[in-house]
């Protein structure tokens, strides 16, 4: 049988890299998947759910001889991967990750790697609040966008294959520099994301809300279950996009309050239908806004 890949390597076997590792055995392009992580028990749900093949600890041996190597892994860790395996890697291998930030990580593998560079960044936007290998889903990536880097010094094989890995998964590839890609990724994913997060926290006030509780909280909160550390590291390693874009909700927000306290209604009018216009003109072309391969959080561990 004919395999895209023969040995993949997976580093981080949680929803992300699980869900890698179930669609490529699922379509037939890996031979072998391997799966590397620091807990055992998530090695042992990978090993069970079929996602991996073979289980690691250690990455040094989980990456000798691997076609396809993963970074599955929260944002702020993919450098010092990426420094790990650099020597460890053969010179055929490809490499490529799904960090939700791209600039900070990409900037480090051009400063560090010889050109022409095997690791090509990579961003699918897929996920869910849920996390862990018990989670996988091999359609995980199906019908969902996937941003691959576009920046000098890159092999172009590398970038064909990243490119062929996310389409043989059902993703449609967009290239785009990492600097554009995380200053409108701030926008649409990451603010979104700690505003749901402080939206969640208005209801932190010793009563009982629940009976106030209906859809709207739930769609506009259940971001917020997305694991804390992974949105940490997003933050930290988007910060400048992240604090722009912070600052100009709070100037929304300050607008509506300055509405409300002086009762201008008219004001009001054209703040909610400016939102309104703007949530139609974004989702005009995305019909499948609600399917469940909307990105709503990237976990790897």
């Amino acid at each position: 049988m004919s395999h895209m890949f023969d040995t993949v390597t997976v580093v981080g076997v949680g929803l992300l890299g699980g869900s890698l590792g179930l669609g490529l055995k699922k379509r037939g392009e890996a031979k072998t998947i391997r799966g590397v992580g620091r807990r055992e028990e998530s090695l042992n749900k990978a090993l069970a759910g079929g996602s991996i093949d073979e289980a690691f600890t250690e990455i040094d041996a989980a990456v000798d001889g691997a076609d396809l190597v993963v970074l599955c892994t929260p944002a702020a860790l993919v450098p010092t991967f990426l420094d790990s395996i650099r020597p460890l890697c053969r010179s055929s291998c490809v490499i490529t990750d799904v960090a939700s930030t791209k600039a900070s990580i990409c900037r480090h593998a051009a400063d560090t790697w010889d050109a022409p560079r095997r690791f090509v960044g990579s961003h699918p936007m897929a996920g869910s609040e849920k996390f862990g290998p018990e989670h996988g889903d091999a359609n995980l990536y199906e019908g969902a966008i996937t941003f691959i880097e576009d920046a000098d010094g890159l092999d172009p094989e590398a970038v064909e294959r990243v490119t062929q890995l996310w389409q043989l998964l059902g993703s449609e590839t967009v290239r785009i520099t990492p600097e554009v890609h995380d200053t409108l990724a701030a926008r649409t994913s990451h603010v979104p994301h700690i505003v749901a997060a402080a939206l969640a926290q208005l209801t932190d006030t010793g009563d009982d809300l629940r009976a106030f509780v209906g859809q709207g909280f739930r769609d506009t909160t259940r971001i917020a279950e997305g694991r804390p550390e992974i949105w940490r590291d997003i933050c930290l390693t988007n910060s400048e996009a992240i604090g722009g874009s912070l600052a100009e909700i709070i100037d929304k927000l300050q607008q509506a309050t300055e509405a409300i306290n002086t009762g201008d209604g008219d004001r009001l009018d054209r703040f909610f239908q400016d939102g309104l216009s703007a949530r139609r003109k974004i989702l005009d072309n995305r019909p499948k806004e609600d399917t469940p391969n909307t990105k709503t959080g990237n976990d790897s561990q």
